[in-house]
């Protein structure tokens, strides 16, 4: 399950991260918003291990979305290195956000992804 993400933890959950983040923008009240939370869970599963999935209130972390220029709900902003590197708006499939953070994992990730997982301890 994506964890909570707040202004005050936003740098060490998200920009000093490791792996790539991909952290969805939304609000209780966004019914599209709704929409998403299953396909990003769908996601976050079948990148278990791989990529950081988190969620940011953007109604209590106006400071945040400013910064982020998120003009829309639901938004998915996507962090490699502690930087931003892609966007979308609206509500996207399960695929897609797996797509977009495909392409931001390491040459090893992406293989293990291709194969299914991969039990190392006979290496």
């Amino acid at each position: 399950m994506p964890r909570n993400v707040t202004s005050k933890s936003f740098q060490r959950t998200v920009l000093k991260h490791d792996q790539p983040v991909v952290v969805d923008v939304w609000a209780d009240w966004c019914g599209p918003c709704k929409m998403l939370a299953p396909q990003f869970s769908a996601a976050e599963k079948a990148l278990e291990g791989k990529a950081r999935f988190v969620k940011l209130d953007a109604d209590k972390n106006k400071k945040l979305t400013k910064k982020y220029k998120v003009m829309a709900l639901p938004s998915l902003l996507y962090f490699k290195d502690g930087q931003l590197v892609d966007r979308s708006s609206g509500v996207v499939s399960q695929s897609n956000i797996v797509k977009r953070l495909k392409s931001l994992l390491s040459e090893d990730d992406r293989k293990d992804l291709k194969k299914g997982f991969n039990w190392r301890f006979w290496e």
